[in-house]
């Protein structure tokens, strides 16, 4: 089975976006806010945005399963406050609900959260217990930024999101630490934003001790880890100078990568630098980079083509990084597979 732990619902009907840009006019007049029910979304126009977007490309491409979550520059937590996220996360989570409903075999759901700036991380619990207890979900996306690109946030070393750590292990899920839109100029959402984050994340956590309080969190960083494993003699460097442990004993038991990364010689890298028990099978697909390479004439995120490619890894090797982390790093999902004897 290959796995693939980031899909995001880029898809979705046109409605949603209508929905959506109803909302935020409404923000300087309450009145018009438009209400969850006046969203109409039939089961017909979901199965039409998916068969004939990602589930046509998985089959193309060689996947089973992607854990799928709302999308990720439309979580726009900056946007509004706690009272606008809230109706737009538990919208946007029920749609990958439904998906999932849908296409069991093919899809399961990842939480967006209903962050907000400045507001406290407990207000995004009974979401995230309402999509874990009621729709089965296996994961949510935590935004280390909600700011969107202004980095208001106190770091995710600080006791500030352990709320939700303390919620992810009691369910024993993992986060995938994903921003979203940027609203600051300086920063490209997909061509830096995106990256900056996943590399701030990752230092963020090399600094502190955040795994000695939750020795069981987990966190995806996506997109290949950012600048990490470019860099990693860099990583192992400063934490030595920090007096902190080899980094195979200080981060890797708890933080993970995904395959996003949509070039041979990336991937080659990626699989040369981290140990294959931290790589995750990912392709974002449909998602940042949705065009073709002109060097080989593939989808740039086929990212199959490229694992099958690199020589770094052995059949042993593929089989973990297609499924066997997978099932490791969400127990949820290898226990919704396991009880429909896969």
């Amino acid at each position: 089975m290959i796995i693939d732990c980031h899909g995001h619902y880029t898809t979705a009907p046109k409605a949603l976006e209508e929905w959506r840009n109803r909302q935020i006019a409404s923000l300087g007049n309450p009145a018009e806010t438009p209400s969850s029910a006046s969203l109409k979304i039939s089961d017909d126009e979901l199965r039409e945005s998916i068969e004939s977007n990602q589930l046509q490309k998985m089959r193309e491409r060689g996947s089973d399963l992607t854990i799928f979550s709302p999308r990720a520059s439309f979580m726009a937590h900056h946007i509004g406050n706690f009272e606008t996220s809230a109706t737009w996360a538990a919208i946007c989570n029920e749609l990958c609900h439904r998906v999932a409903q849908l296409f069991p075999d093919n899809f399961i759901g990842a939480a967006m959260l209903p962050q907000s700036p400045g507001v406290d991380p407990r207000t995004c619990i009974p979401e995230l217990e309402r999509c874990v207890k009621d729709y089965g979900f296996v994961g949510i996306n935590l935004n280390p930024d909600p700011s969107g690109g202004h980095w208001t946030s106190p770091p995710l070393s600080d006791r500030h999101w352990y709320p939700i750590y303390e919620k992810m292990v009691e369910h024993d899920i993992p986060a995938m630490v994903h921003v979203s839109t940027s609203c600051n100029a300086c920063f490209h959402t997909t061509g830096a934003h995106y990256l900056n984050a996943d590399t701030t994340a990752f230092m963020q956590c090399l600094t502190s001790d955040l795994f000695k309080d939750f020795p069981t969190l987990r966190f995806v960083i996506p997109h290949g880890g950012g600048a990490v494993p470019y860099h990693w003699g860099r990583f192992r460097g400063l934490a030595q100078e920090l007096k902190k442990p080899l980094l195979k004993d200080h981060l890797l038991n708890n933080i993970f990568f995904d395959t996003c990364v949509y070039h041979q010689a990336g991937i080659d890298l990626l699989t040369r630098v981290i140990p294959v028990d931290n790589i995750l099978f990912a392709s974002e697909m449909i998602g940042a980079v949705r065009g073709i390479d002109p060097e080989t004439g593939f989808p740039y995120d086929d990212t199959r083509r490229y694992i099958d490619a690199t020589p770094m890894l052995d059949g042993d090797a593929r089989h973990k990084v297609y499924e066997g982390n997978a099932r490791r790093v969400y127990p949820r999902l290898d226990r919704a597979l396991t009880a429909k004897g896969l």
